[in-house]
């Protein structure tokens, strides 16, 4: 007697898995290690970054830390050069026009305290300081505005009079200074107060 023909072993699909559907990679089981193993692809949007949660880091690289504030001798210092630089422009744009100019001089209060405060911190040491460097800073304009007008008027050149006769430019200045004058010298420290506060 004859014995029944086995029928012929199908072909070995790779990995184990069975077709279906004529998918040769159907029933596959996942590579360890492979992240992104078992999800479904979504429709594309052209972002690479879509599909991650607010807070995820791709690169695994931690956010930048706020900078640190609260460094009192990084905020004088930064009042010292910001009252510096300011008191220049007030002097040049006071002396151009030959008068104060009070929007001026509360700018230069302000822009001090503001920018010393953005870089040493809401510190009481750093609005003392910006309230002192204002002071100095419309004063120090004043002086310069006053050398340009004298310089003009005397036909010699501004660095003659500012830096070899400050005593005498110091002098007319106290001659020529009315309630005025006073009164921008005070905005100065107020408005650094105010930049202060604003920064914090």
């Amino acid at each position: 007697m004859s014995q029944p023909v086995q029928p012929p072993n199908p072909p070995q699909q790779p990995y184990g898995g069975q077709s279906a559907d004529g998918n040769p990679y159907a029933g596959q089981q996942p590579a360890p290690g492979n992240p992104y193993a078992g999800q479904q692809p979504g429709a594309p949007t052209g972002n690479p970054f879509a599909g991650q949660q607010p807070g995820q880091f791709a690169g695994g690289f931690p956010p930048a830390p706020p900078a640190a504030r609260g460094n009192v001798g990084l905020g004088v210092l930064t009042a010292l050069g910001t009252a510096i630089v300011a008191a220049i422009l007030y002097g040049v744009i006071a002396g151009s026009i030959e008068r104060e100019v009070g929007y001026a001089a509360i700018g230069v209060g302000f822009l001090v305290g503001f920018a010393a405060s953005k870089v040493g911190g809401p510190l009481p040491a750093v609005g003392a300081a910006s309230a002192v460097f204002s002071l100095g800073a419309v004063f120090l304009g004043q002086l310069v505005a006053m050398s340009m007008i004298l310089a003009d008027g005397l036909g010699v050149g501004f660095s003659e009079v500012f830096f070899e006769h400050f005593g005498d430019v110091v002098d007319v200045w106290k001659q020529e200074a009315d309630f005025m004058t006073y009164l921008f010298l005070l905005l100065g420290p107020v408005a650094a107060f105010g930049g202060a506060r604003k920064a914090a």
